[in-house]
């Protein structure tokens, strides 16, 4: 059975809901860079967003090359996500206002003040998830399993989704 795309989306809020921290991948020159980006509070509707400043060099990167890829890692419980898409700036004061939190005070000290502050988007356009949340014990008998039969264990869901 295929899924919708509401229903993609529902599964995918579902799985990095409470994962704080995300990898922004960008393009610099052809060389793809990594950098750890604050997960905001909300939903995922199909788009990502983040708080940036117009000075960082990913900003500059994004106008050079839009494309990126957002992962999300939960290793306690086996849930690893992977989201590609388009990313652009955006400055639109309501959206900052409804995003921020006092907790961003660390990187942008001035608040929704700062002048460099801004917001970056990414529209998700596929996306890739390994959930593996079954018990301890039953991931140590499929290993045990694989070890014996030479088989691959199986025991996670690995699923590609376009949306």
């Amino acid at each position: 059975m295929t899924e919708t795309r509401t229903q993609t989306i529902e599964n995918l809020n579902l799985l990095i809901k409470d994962i704080k921290m995300a990898m922004l991948t960008t393009m610099d020159n052809g060389i793809m860079r990594s950098r750890p980006m604050q997960t905001q509070d909300g939903d995922f509707d199909g788009e990502l967003w983040f708080f940036t400043s117009k000075q960082a060099h990913k900003a500059e990167e994004i106008e050079k090359d839009n494309r990126v890829n957002v992962t999300y890692a939960e290793p306690d419980d086996n849930r690893y996500v992977s989201m590609s898409g388009t990313a652009q700036l955006i400055d639109d004061r309501a959206k900052m206002e409804e995003l921020w939190s006092p907790a961003y005070l660390s990187w942008f000290p001035k608040g929704l003040e700062d002048p460099n502050l801004t917001l970056l988007k990414v529209s998700v356009q596929q996306a890739e998830y390994w959930d593996a949340t079954s018990s301890s014990l039953v991931e140590a008998f499929g290993l045990l399993k694989s070890l014996v039969t030479g088989e691959r264990a199986i025991g996670s869901d690995h699923v590609m989704l376009s949306l």
